[in-house]
């Protein structure tokens, strides 16, 4: 049994434990979602659908999660959600406006609390459809951007289960070729689709390879001050990896 396949025995079995009947995958148009609908078309044919989520989106995202959702042979829906994205901003901003004055934040940081709005919604959107359906949300984090804390918390990382939670990006690469994703998908440059022109590894300042040698051969296998990096990361966003805290009370 190759690990694919031992990934789909898992999904049909998870689903039957939690007595759903198929599976929903938000198609970014990206690689890791690629792969998570393949596996979950694998798991249980027929019963996998893909849900396009624009919000202020690139174009070409859409028409990649389109073509995936064409290679995989799985229905896809579209929902936009810039008119959601538009009216929830401005209240919040509103009510912001109406606090007391605080310091404004600096560099990235500046564009986080309403780009983080984006998965938190698409999050919703797609809870809504699976339970529609009584399928399960299958989450598209991999083990590099779980082991980092490069997800959103109660966003993308608000999922039933994470298929691909123990591939490595490499692996993710390799076993997206397996089973046919379009080679497009696969040399797409990793994207959050945050905003317009963000990269996973320009927002993280360092590569995907260079996170698996530390993953894999410890701190010593990456210069000193990425490695500091990456321990920082990984201790910040420990809480994103763990139920919310709560006083002991025995």
């Amino acid at each position: 049994m190759t690990r694919a396949e031992t990934i789909a025995t898992w999904l049909r079995e998870r689903a039957h434990a939690a007595g759903a009947r198929g599976f929903v995958v938000g198609l970014s148009g990206g690689i890791d979602s690629a792969l998570v609908a393949a596996l979950c078309h694998l798991a249980i044919p027929q019963r996998v659908v893909g849900v396009l989520l624009p919000c202020y989106s690139h174009p070409q995202d859409e028409a990649d999660a389109r073509l995936v959702a064409k290679a995989m042979s799985i229905p896809a829906v579209a929902v936009n959600l810039d008119a959601t994205f538009d009216a929830l901003t401005d209240s919040l901003q509103a009510a912001l406006k109406g606090l007391p004055a605080h310091p404004g934040v600096v560099d990235i940081k500046q564009q986080m609390p309403e780009a983080n709005i984006k998965p938190r919604l698409r999050m919703t959107s797609l809870y809504f459809i699976a339970n529609s359906l009584n399928y399960l949300v299958a989450g598209t984090g991999n083990r590099s951007e779980l082991y980092l804390g490069y997800f959103t918390k109660y966003g993308d990382g608000g999922v039933d289960l994470l298929p691909i939670g123990g591939l490595l990006k490499s692996e993710v690469n390799a076993m997206a070729r397996e089973l046919g994703v379009p080679q497009p998908i696969i040399d797409k440059p990793p994207t959050a689709g945050l905003w317009m022109g963000q990269t996973d590894e320009a927002e993280m300042g360092f590569s995907y390879d260079i996170l698996e040698a530390y993953i894999a051969k410890g701190p010593s296998a990456v210069p000193p001050e990425v490695a500091a990096r990456i321990e920082q990361l990984r201790s910040t966003s420990d809480h994103k990896r763990a139920m919310p805290p709560s006083p002991n009370h025995n």
